[in-house]
């Protein structure tokens, strides 16, 4: 009889082991999910500009002459001026945001080289061919390496930001990661894009050079170790069903 219990309890728990791995508490940290047969967004590059926004923090740089003399780089009188032109300055909610000599501007709605434009010409009434750099400094991708264990913000720090680029400012790719199935979620996310890339050869790698835009989610998934993922999970029970075993055996035994 105590045999025949044994036995049993032992294929139940067999049964168990074989139906964890397709189980979600095998892979409790994967993150977007697409199922199978997803319809991924095909990999033509989408060359589109940044549209400044409410509450984006611009950091504007002024020169004259066309470019030659940082507008009061020179006089040691005026640094907390030319300090303030330096400086990020905030979109306001109604699209607005306010810079020295000129107060507040509608730059919102506006690409980045229109607002340069704007600027310039709205200069001119105060300086001599002023050359105007702006740079939007809050425009941020998300990077979720290694499964979602690693996460970090990068900030697009110029027009030519790269996915190759983001996964190396996050640390690579590891053991643990899938370099064969990397996706890009762009977009409202309620319906977001979704892009899938494999960078496990040259050949498929030339289609990770993909420029990076504000907001976009870069995930990497991660690799199951099974073997480690199971015996973690199953040892609670093990342990449960070997001291259930045991206080069945000693108490027939006092029988």
């Amino acid at each position: 009889m105590i045999t025949n219990f044994l036995k049993n309890s032992f294929v139940w728990f067999g049964l168990v082991v074989l139906t964890l791995p397709g189980c979600k508490v095998m892979n409790p940290s994967v993150m977007f999910d697409t199922g199978v047969n997803y319809p991924y967004a095909s990999f033509e590059e989408e060359k589109q500009e940044y549209i400044i926004k409410p509450f984006d923090k611009l950091n504007v740089r002024i020169f004259t002459n066309d470019g030659i003399q940082l507008i009061d780089m020179e006089s040691n009188s005026n640094t907390a001026m030319n300090e303030r032109y330096q400086n990020p300055y905030m979109v306001e909610h109604d699209g607005l945001v306010k810079v020295p000599t000129l107060g507040r501007v509608q730059v919102a709605g506006l690409t980045i080289k229109e607002t340069e434009k704007l600027f310039e010409e709205k200069y001119s009434q105060y300086y001599q061919k002023p050359f105007v750099l702006v740079n939007v400094t809050n425009r941020r991708v998300v990077v979720f390496s290694s499964g979602s264990n690693l996460g970090k913000v990068l900030t697009i720090e110029n027009e030519q930001f790269t996915l190759i680029e983001a996964l190396a400012q996050s640390g690579g790719i590891d053991d643990f990661s899938k370099a064969y199935k990397i996706k890009l979620l762009r977009g409202n996310l309620n319906d977001p894009k979704v892009y899938l890339f494999n960078i496990s050869s040259i050949e498929e790698m030339k289609k990770a050079n993909m420029v990076l835009q504000a907001n976009d989610i870069i995930y990497v998934e991660k690799r199951t170790r099974y073997a480690s993922r199971s015996l973690t999970e199953i040892m609670p029970y093990f342990t449960l069903l070997n001291t259930f075993a045991l206080l069945f055996v000693t108490i027939n035994a006092l029988k």
